[in-house]
């Protein structure tokens, strides 16, 4: 097949049946793990390496170390423990070590005798006897015919079952020497390599696949080589661009400017019976002028929670319908929904404004009176879950959307509604008309995870929460003083206050040894009898969710046990009171909304950790920021440098995001110059944008078609 490829080609326009060895079984595989052109293969790059490059004496090992070691065999026997082993105890002139193999057959130890020479390569571990390798590899050694030690380091790649280190090795190297005959596109321009001082790609890509014996190991390990960093860079701008062009893509399309009557403003105002911060103030008036303009606005407006992001929400969507037009407002849950429908509704129906209101749940003639109210425009202001996108809805004319709990929808979703407002303009048939998108979170988000995941967005930030919010004292107590803790949860109610207890899992499951809600309702209801006790989870229908959470607001239930269905959207100003159970099992940012359920009302509030012994490392830190701040942001700095980006942001938001190479905490002083980059690029190579986009992004870069 090499013959017939034309010496024209780039690498990225060959694809990998081309190397000798690769037919469609092995290629098939090969698609698995994203690798359909030669290019691909030189862009997959190692996780990790092993030095094979020299020998060390027995004598300079250390635990949990991969080294090279050339022994001989003293002894070698089956032994007969909790399982059979075959144990080889070799030693060179420094010390001795044992080599223990579980697989093994007779041929095997036949020729393990006394006195065999032996080239080993494992890792190290403490055992029974001392030093010991388990499962090593190893080659006979021949006096007349030494054997050459590796010259270069020995990369471990990303596999996949059914392909092996030594097949992708393999691969890794025909791929390099089609480098020296095809091209690699350079897709960074030469002014932005010289500013930067980066390094051409071949040669960084030749360096990653053979790093030399005398490369430094940690660095690479680290993934903070320059040549790894060289990669990373453009991976992360490649990413930043894909945004980028999303912007422009959906900004180069028209939106209708949008005016707030004033006089529409001042009622809703007077009628809301508390007064903005000047934090909400700066924020409705980014958004007012953005919306003013002839292009959809895109903007991020995050606050933390009980900031009074829907107070913001219900004024862009006044403005909309002060304008003529209709506003949707979406929520990834029916909880979070419906108490955006109540409060939105409480500021807006006494204006005149209908609302419609649209989920999953609804029966079919209520869902058909509200499909032609939304598509007939008597409903104005539309609240609803995803079913907002769904196919058979229609808008009379939408002018604004509003997302709340971004990071739970993701980029697609997103533009699903988009399109449910896009229109035609008459006699203009390239042109359409979109409407404003407002995206709300009350996860805040690192500055440097904001950058790169929501680089098409505007930011706003409501820094200031409403006065009259009581802050939480949170406190850590061991699962040992339960019974301490449920004599709290009874004194508070008996004091007229309300209390959530919240566990991490529906049934039971030994496995994770977490109290199932159920059955913690069962225990709470024997220990506490005196108390009216609610039960809501997942698996619940709506219906019996609504009244439960009905009662609750009513005061007709004391004690509201719950999974982290109630993470978002439930404001129960007189609960003050908040245990959650195994919270070592959950996230800052889930721990910090859950926490933000209460502290919503006048009196003096707590939330109680309750976790299970013994707690990880990890988990102590994570518990001992919860305890220590309520600064949303801080938490959520904190929640990136414990968990990483994808748990932080979630994998809906991030399945647009998964780097092969860089690493957003670690690569996260790249961001400025990334940025930077992008914008140059954007306005003097634009052909360059796509090109790549396409060489990071592969197949995912489909979310851009708009």
């Amino acid at each position: 097949m090499n013959a017939g490829i034309a010496s024209g080609k780039t690498l990225e326009q060959i694809p990998v049946s081309a190397m000798k060895g690769v037919g469609a079984s092995l290629a098939a595989k090969l698609a698995k793990i994203g690798l359909f052109s030669l290019q691909d293969v030189l862009l997959h790059l190692p996780l990790r390496y092993l030095d094979r490059t020299r020998v060390t004496p027995i004598g300079a090992l250390q635990p949990n170390l991969n080294a090279v070691i050339e022994a001989e065999v003293r002894v070698c026997d089956v032994v007969f423990g909790k399982r059979r082993s075959l144990v080889c105890k070799v030693q060179d002139g420094t010390g001795t070590i044992a080599l223990r193999f579980y697989h093994f057959n007779n041929a095997q130890k036949q020729r393990l005798t006394a006195g065999t020479r032996l080239r080993i390569f494992g890792e190290t571990r403490r055992g029974a006897s001392g030093l010991e390798m388990y499962h090593p590899e190893y080659e006979y050694l021949d006096e007349a015919a030494p054997l050459p030690l590796d010259q270069s380091l020995t990369p471990i790649y990303p596999a996949t079952e059914g392909l092996t280190q030594p097949r992708l090795r393999s691969l890794a190297l025909q791929a390099l020497t089609w480098l020296d005959k095809h091209a690699l596109g350079e897709l960074l321009p030469e002014p932005v390599r010289r500013k930067l001082n980066q390094i051409p790609l071949a040669d960084a890509l030749r360096y990653l696949h053979q790093p030399p014996a005398t490369a430094n190991v940690q660095l690479l390990m680290d993934g903070e080589h320059p040549y790894q960093q060289r990669l990373a860079f453009e991976e992360l701008l490649a990413h930043h661009l894909s945004l980028l062009l999303l912007r422009r893509e959906t900004q180069a399309d028209g939106a209708t400017g949008l005016r707030m009557s004033p006089t529409l403003k001042k009622c809703f105002l007077d009628q809301l019976g508390f007064g903005l911060t000047r934090a909400q103030e700066r924020v409705v008036c980014e958004i007012v002028a953005d919306i003013a303009k002839p292009v959809p606005m895109l903007r991020l407006v995050q606050g933390d929670v009980g900031s009074g992001k829907t107070v913001v929400a219900a004024l862009a969507a006044l403005a909309a319908v002060s304008s003529g037009k209709q506003a949707a407002i979406m929520a990834p849950t029916e909880i979070l929904a419906e108490q955006h429908r109540i409060n939105v509704g409480k500021w807006l129906e006494p204006l005149g404004i209908k609302l419609g209101w649209l989920t999953g749940k609804l029966k079919v003639a209520e869902r058909r009176i509200q499909l032609a109210a939304i598509a007939s425009g008597e409903a104005e202001v539309i609240v609803g879950t995803h079913a907002l996108f769904q196919e058979q809805v229609a808008f009379a004319d939408l002018g604004l959307i509003v997302i709340d709990e971004q990071h739970r929808f993701g980029v697609h979703q997103r533009l699903s509604l988009s399109e449910k407002g896009t229109i035609g303009i008459e006699n203009q048939p390239s042109s359409k008309l979109r409407p404003h998108q407002l995206i709300m979170t009350a996860t805040p988000i690192p500055r440097t995870l904001a950058m790169s995941a929501y680089a098409d967005l505007d930011c706003s930030v409501i820094d200031e929460l409403p006065p009259g919010r009581t802050p939480v004292t949170t406190v850590v107590i061991s699962d040992q003083r339960r019974e301490e803790v449920i004599e709290r949860v009874r004194l508070a109610c008996e004091q007229g206050r309300q209390a959530y207890w919240v566990c991490t899992l529906i049934e039971e499951s030994e496995a994770l040894e977490a109290q199932a809600a159920e059955a913690t309702a069962s225990s709470l209801a024997e220990s506490l009898p005196h108390l009216r006790i609610g039960l809501i989870h997942g698996r619940l229908k709506p219906v019996e969710k609504e009244q439960v959470m009905a009662a609750f607001k009513a005061g007709q239930v004391d004690l509201l046990v719950a999974t982290t269905v109630i993470e978002v959207g439930v404001d129960v100003p007189n609960s003050s009171l908040m245990i959650i159970e195994n919270p070592e099992r959950l996230g800052l940012a889930q721990l910090h909304q859950l926490r933000g359920r209460v502290g919503r009302g006048s009196t003096a509030s707590h939330c109680v950790l309750l976790y299970g012994s013994p707690l990880s490392q990890n988990s102590r830190e994570r518990l001992r920021v919860m305890r220590e701040s309520s600064d949303g942001f801080y938490i959520a700095e904190q929640d990136l440098l414990l968990r990483g980006p994808g748990e932080v942001l979630g994998t809906r938001q991030t399945g647009e995001m998964q780097f092969r190479i860089a690493d957003l905490q670690r690569d996260s002083h790249l961001l400025p110059e990334v940025k930077e980059a992008a914008l140059l690029l954007m306005s003097e190579y634009p052909l360059l944008c796509e090109q790549l986009v396409a060489r990071w992004l592969g197949q995912n870069h489909r979310y851009l078609q708009v």
